[in-house]
C-alpha cells in the first residue's frame, strides 16, 4: 500500500497542498481528477518522494517517511515506485529505445529483451523506437517514457496525464493495457482529464480542488456526486464537451 496522511506542500505562504491524504493500493487503479492549479501535480511529486512535504507522513510497503525528516531520509522506493510526468525526461542523446533500457539496465536488470519486445508491440512503437526524441512526436516520447518506467517493473506506477497526446485509438490501447497490470499487483496512480475512463477503469476516484481532496470513492461518484464543488466540476465539463 501507497499511504499518505495529512500531507501539507507549500511555498512561502502560499499553500499548495493542504491536509491530503489517500491511499494507492496494489492491484488497483486510483484516479486523480480536479481543476487545473489545484496541487495535482505537486501530489504526485510528494508521493513519488522527489518533493519533501512540510508535514505529513507518507508509507510505501511498511516504509514510513515522516515529515519533517528529524534525520536521514530512509532509502527511496526506487523504481519499486516509478513515476512518469508531462515532460517525460527523455535523454535527447539517446534513440527511444535506449532510453527505455537504460534506467533498467543500470540498475542490473538483464534479459530484457522479451519485455521491451512486448512492450513495443503493445504500444505500436515498432515503427520510431530507433528514433531520437527530437525526431519523434510528443505522443510518441509518452508511449516511450511509460515504457520505460513499465520495463523497470514497479510496485506503483504514478502518471501525470500520459495520454495528454495521444490520439482515441492509442488512448485505448494504452488504458487496456493499464487495466491489465491489476493482475499483476501494480497500484496505478494516474492524473487525468479522461473521465470516461475514470469511470470505467478506476477502482477509486478521488476529485481534489484548492490543494484537498473534496470527495473520494468508486467512479459511482462520478455519476452521483455526493458534494457540491464536485458537481460544478463535472457540469463544467459537461457543458464544454
Amino acid at each position: 500500500m501507497l499511504q499518505a496522511d495529512n500531507i501539507h506542500f507549500g511555498y512561502g505562504d502560499r499553500k499548495i497542498l493542504n491536509g491530503v491524504s489517500l491511499s494507492v493500493p496494489t492491484g488497483g487503479v486510483t484516479v486523480l481528477i480536479g481543476p487545473s492549479g489545484t496541487g495535482k501535480t505537486t501530489l504526485l511529486r510528494c508521493l513519488a518522494l522527489l518533493e519533501k512535504p512540510q508535514s505529513g507522513t507518507l508509507t510505501v510497503d511498511g516504509q514510513t517517511y515522516a515529515y519533517p525528516l528529524s534525520g536521514p531520509m530512509p532509502p527511496a522506493p526506487w523504481p519499486k515506485l516509478t513515476a512518469v510526468f508531462q515532460q517525460l525526461f527523455l535523454w535527447p542523446h539517446l534513440t527511444l529505445c535506449d532510453n527505455i533500457l537504460m534506467p533498467a539496465e543500470r540498475r542490473g536488470m538483464a534479459g530484457l529483451e522479451a519485455e521491451l519486445a512486448a512492450l513495443i508491440d503493445a504500444f505500436d512503437m515498432g515503427d520510431f523506437i530507433h528514433r531520437y526524441p527530437n525526431e519523434a512526436s510528443l505522443g510518441q516520447r509518452q508511449r516511450a517514457a511509460l515504457a520505460r518506467a513499465l520495463i523497470l517493473k514497479p510496485s506503483y506506477l504514478l502518471l501525470d496525464e500520459i495520454t495528454s497526446a495521444l490520439d482515441v485509438e492509442q488512448i485505448a490501447k494504452i488504458l487496456d493495457y493499464l487495466k491489465n497490470l491489476r493482475g499483476q499487483s501494480i497500484g496505478i496512480f494516474i492524473i487525468t482529464h479522461l473521465l470516461g475512463f475514470a469511470r470505467h477503469a478506476a477502482d477509486q476516484v478521488v476529485f481534489m480542488a484548492n490543494g484537498e481532496v473534496v470527495e473520494s470513492g468508486t467512479s459511482d461518484i462520478l455519476r452521483n456526486p455526493q458534494t457540491e464543488r464536485l458537481f460544478q466540476f463535472l457540469s463544467v465539463i459537461a457543458a464544454a464537451s
